[in-house]
Formats: C-alpha cells, structure tokens, sequence
C-alpha cells in the first residue's frame, strides 16, 4: 500500500534542509505567527472542545490555551539566549582551545498527541519543536473530530504543509507514520502505546520523549490543613471529569483523618459544581460509551447518565485491592485508603510503578522532604495538585513506567536539539605528547599528570 505521507515527510525534509527555519528569526516569526492564529481561532478552539469534551470556556482557557499562552512568551522571552553558544572551560590539555555548546535543530519532528487536552498537548509540544528550529506533522488523536478539525484550520492559516502539518486518522494512520524515518518522536497517552512508539522509533534509532500516565498518589498527613488538602484534591479530580494524566488518582490519608477528608472532599465537590453535577454544564462528560462502561464497572454506585456519558464524582473508602486500584481510573472516581504510620504509605507507594505525579500534604517539612526524596516521580507538588505542570520554566515528564524524557521551556528546547560539542582549537600551538611513539620519557610526563591529580580525589 502506498503511504500517504511520504511525499509529505519528503517536502518537510527539503524545506527543512533549505535552512528556512534555523535562524532566529525564522523561529521568532513562526512562535509570533502561531500565537496570531491562536488568538484568532480562540473563539473555535472554545467551542471545539465543548463539542467534543464537554469543557467549559473556564476550563479550556485556563488548561488548555493558557498553557500553550505561557509557553509561548515563555519561549519567546528565552529564546535567543537558549540558542546562543555556551562557553564552557577547557582543561589544560586543550588550551588554548575554547570549549562549546552549540544546539542544532534535528530535523523533522513527529508529534503523537491524546484526546483528552488535545489542543494543550499538541501545541505545547509543537512551538517546543518549533523553537528548536525543527519542522513538525502533529498526528492528534480521532477522539476529538471538531478539534482536530479546528486545529489543523488554524496551523494552515499560519503554516504551509511543508513545515507544519497535521495528520488525521487513526490508529492505522499512526502505525503508517511510525513506518518513517523522524529525527525526533514525541508521544503522549498510554503505556501500552507508549510502548509500541519506543519499539517502532528503536528501529531507526529515533530519539523518543513518551508523556505517559499511571496511579499519581496524594499523600495526607494528620497535621495537614484538611480543608484546603481536600479543596485542592476535588478540584484536581474534577477538571475534565478525572480524565487528567496528573490527576490525583488515590489519596493514601492517615486513619485519625481519613473519614474527616473524605467528608471534606464530598463538600468541595458540591461546592464547585453543585448537588446536580450531571446536569451542570461547566463539568465535562466522559470520552466513549466504553469508558464510561468502564468506570461503573469499579464502582456501580456511582451517580451516572447513559446518554451524557457524565459520571458524578466520587469518593469513597477502599482498601489496597479494591478494583479501582488495579489500573489508573482516569475518571472521576477517587479512592481514599487509611494507613497506620506514613511510612506503611510510603512503602505502598514504592511498591507500584514510579507514578507520573506525587502529592504530598503536610505541614511538617521534615517529612515532605522525606516523602519527596523517597518517592520517585516525574513531578511532585506539597500541599497542591497539578501545578507543578502549570510553570513553563518546569521540565514535565514521567519517570519509568510513567515515561522517559522532558519538555516545557529549556527542557523541549534541549530534546528537539542536536546538543553538540565543539572544541575550537588554535593551529598556533600543539600538545606533542598526543602523537606517537609514546616513548619513556613521554609516559613519564604523562604518569606525573595523571598521578598527583589520582592522590588528591
């Protein structure tokens, strides 16, 4: 079968190869020309991913195009600096050579996004790519049809196809891409498609960043501010309707306070979306009939619509091997589970895959910095949820099972780049101790180097 994007990688390479997106000016203008059409298709994007995702104008604004905002004057703000040469010291060996750091855009760049912050998790990485110097196809996923389709109007109206493009499909479609040769491939969604991008990107030795998922716990101590702690975790759990990879996806809340949390977290969710919360326009339906089926399966007695594919959030008391705790919920269903002693929950914690995200909450220091420095994790936040992921000057990413490599700012600069050395020699001197013959006397000098520095380590 032919594969329809060949010609397409072709013209993307070519255009790439002409030199028309390296300089920084060509980069200033491309960011400058995507925040333009942005602004320009905001009205669209809104109303695309209430269509498809039930988000209200709140939500989006503040989840998906505000991240994508920031990370735009973030990058513009930086960019010239990021790209300048970074002179670094040469060991007397090398002298007079001067040591440097020269970041060079890879190529073309594949980007796989998910459905449920498709826009968020398209753009960011995209102008990421694009500050590289790179040209990119953004594959999104077929979830979300009235964004995809917003999308791709909006990057035509500031990109010609040979240096951003976006495909449509599906899965067909993605393994189609993945047949190709990029220089970079940067994916978000689940491990086990994570898996298969690694395993298709090993064949050609392409770079990967995998934006993966899993069970981010939140940790409640009894000396935690209970009302805030539960404020926080409800509005983490509530946002797309729990369909968040850094959503918290358990609480682990010490058993003199667990009831009291639970009870306070029911409040906050009543709060922020009332006591109807399946007629409440603000609050996101769930992506597909099969999910939705899903979710019920973990707890049937949670309050659902059949034909909103809206699912009430709740919480509620479990133990360790509850069904909910098998696999990452990815809804808004949120197991609470007593321990005795923070260390039983610390233990627990470490005896799973390493999870996206980590929230602890407490008042204690001490203990948040023991919690941080033995729990391993892609990001982490004490005493809120999410926010770590809101600051374009933080790297984002998983850690294991929950993936592997960074963007956000400097970090998706540094992935999209060739980071090359260069040593810039001067042919006014030479080190005539490099050549050979290596004779007695020239090992001698070399052994009167290396030996000193050796006795003083």
């Amino acid at each position: 079968m032919k594969n329809p994007y060949r010609d397409l990688l072709r013209r993307q390479r070519e255009y790439f190869s002409s030199g028309a997106t390296v300089s920084l000016q060509a980069r200033t203008e491309a960011l400058k020309a995507l925040g333009a059409a942005i602004n320009r298709y905001t009205e669209k994007i809104v109303n695309a991913l209430r269509t498809d995702l039930g988000k209200s104008a709140g939500e989006v604004y503040l989840l998906e195009l505000g991240p994508v905002v920031d990370g735009l004057q973030h990058t513009l703000n930086n960019l010239e600096e990021w790209m300048r040469p970074l002179d670094l010291p040469s060991p007397p060996p090398l002298q007079p050579g001067k040591s440097r750091i020269y970041h060079q855009p890879l190529g073309v760049a594949l980007i796989m996004a998910p459905w449920n912050y498709p826009f968020q998790l398209s753009f960011l990485p995209l102008l990421t790519a694009l500050s590289a110097g790179n040209c990119a196809i953004l594959k999104p996923s077929p979830d979300t049809p009235r964004t995809v389709e917003t999308m791709k109007e909006c990057l035509a109206s500031a990109f010609s196809e040979n240096y951003v493009a976006l495909a449509e499909g599906g899965a067909k479609e993605s393994g189609i891409l993945l047949e190709e040769q990029f220089d970079a491939i940067f994916y978000t969604g689940s491990g086990r498609v994570g898996r298969l991008v690694m395993a298709a990107a090993a064949k050609r030795l392409t770079p990967v960043c995998l934006e993966l998922g899993g069970k981010s716990p939140a940790l409640v101590t009894k000396d935690a501010r209970l009302p805030i702690a539960a404020k926080r975790i409800a509005w983490g759990k509530i946002l797309n309707a729990g369909q968040t990879c850094i959503a918290p996806d358990y609480v682990l809340a010490d058993k003199e306070i667990a009831g009291e949390l639970i009870g306070l977290i029911d409040e906050a969710f009543r709060e922020m979306l009332g006591s109807d919360p399946l007629n409440n326009p603000e609050y996101a339906h769930i992506i597909s009939r099969p999910a939705f089926e899903r979710l019920l399966a973990l707890t049937p007695e949670a309050r659902a619509d059949g034909k909103t594919l809206k699912i009430a959030p709740l919480v509620f008391l479990a133990g360790k091997e509850h069904p909910a705790m098998e696999e990452e919920i990815f809804g808004p269903l949120l197991p609470v589970i007593p321990y005795a002693a923070p260390q039983e929950a610390l233990d627990y914690i470490r005896s799973r895959e390493k999870p996206l995200a980590f929230y602890v909450f407490s008042e204690n220091e001490e203990f948040a910095a023991q919690a941080l420095a033995q729990i391993s994790s892609g990001g982490a936040c004490v005493n809120d949820v999410l926010m770590h992921a809101a600051s374009a000057a933080l790297p984002f990413g998983g850690v294991g099972a929950s993936g592997m490599g960074r963007y956000h700012g400097k970090y998706g600069f540094d992935f999209f780049s060739n980071i090359r050395s260069v040593l810039h020699q001067s042919s006014d001197s030479d080190m005539p101790l490099r050549y050979p013959p290596f004779s007695g006397e020239k090992i001698k000098i070399l052994q009167n180097i290396i030996q000193p520095v050796l006795k003083n380590i």
